[in-house]
């Protein structure tokens, strides 16, 4: 397939990369579905799976409709996906549950700050695919819970948090430098990428990344987690 006319390639890149990620959420959200404590939490978790299914196939009609591959849209980013969720593998349930908000939480505020630079129809589609909906409020209630009738759990999940962002600061940066056509719709200085390195833009996502603490210290201070 080629390129439509309005396909700039930093904005396939960003759509391949959230259509990935989506994709993942589905299969960690079905398996958290899975190890749920109770049916009603199993069917909670689930419809929240097949939320992150549509989000994805949504994200491909939208390449196709680009006249790309959505495969090959994909295949750059599942190196860097796939190894950011190997250094960050749960340990247990609720740590899968802090990941799913957390975690992914920060990379979605990343993306969406991206899409702001995209086009009028990427950054609505970005939009509508990152909504949090009732997901949020769902795994903030689920963590309070367990630290109800576990406060020492605090501590433990709060270094798991921070941990978390660090792995996400550092999957950013990797993307950055393996694609600078992506990483320049962050300064929207395509001069910036000339050598290919994508060295130059590394800093600019970086310092997105610190702007985005203020979500990040929020996701903590809804499931009862300080700093």
């Amino acid at each position: 397939m080629t390129k439509g006319p309005s396909a700039a390639p930093g904005v396939i890149d960003l759509l391949g990369l959230l259509a990935y990620a989506e994709l993942g959420s589905f299969f960690r959200l079905a398996d958290d579905a899975g190890l749920a404590p109770s049916l009603r939490t199993k069917g909670d978790l689930a419809g929240l799976a097949a939320d992150e299914q549509r989000h994805y196939r949504l994200l491909r009609e939208r390449l196709e409709e680009l006249g790309v591959d959505p495969e090959e849209a994909m295949a750059p980013f599942v190196k860097p996906l796939d190894a950011w969720h190997e250094r960050t593998e749960p340990q247990s349930w609720l740590e899968s549950l802090v990941k799913a908000y957390v975690g992914d939480g920060i990379a979605g505020d990343f993306y969406l700050k991206v899409a702001e630079l995209a086009d009028p129809a990427t950054r609505e589609l970005v939009e509508d695919v990152l909504a949090e909906t009732g997901r949020a409020e769902f795994i903030a209630e689920q963590v309070r819970a367990a630290l109800e009738l576990d406060p020492k759990l605090a501590g433990r999940l709060s270094l798991w948090a921070r941990r978390l962002v660090g792995e996400a600061l550092s999957q950013a940066q990797t993307v950055a430098v393996e694609r600078p056509e992506l990483a320049a719709l962050v300064t929207r200085d395509a001069e910036a990428a000339e050598d290919g390195s994508g060295l130059s833009d590394l800093a600019a996502v970086s310092r997105m990344f610190a702007k985005l603490t203020e979500g990040h210290a929020k996701r903590l201070s809804a499931m009862g987690l300080g700093q």
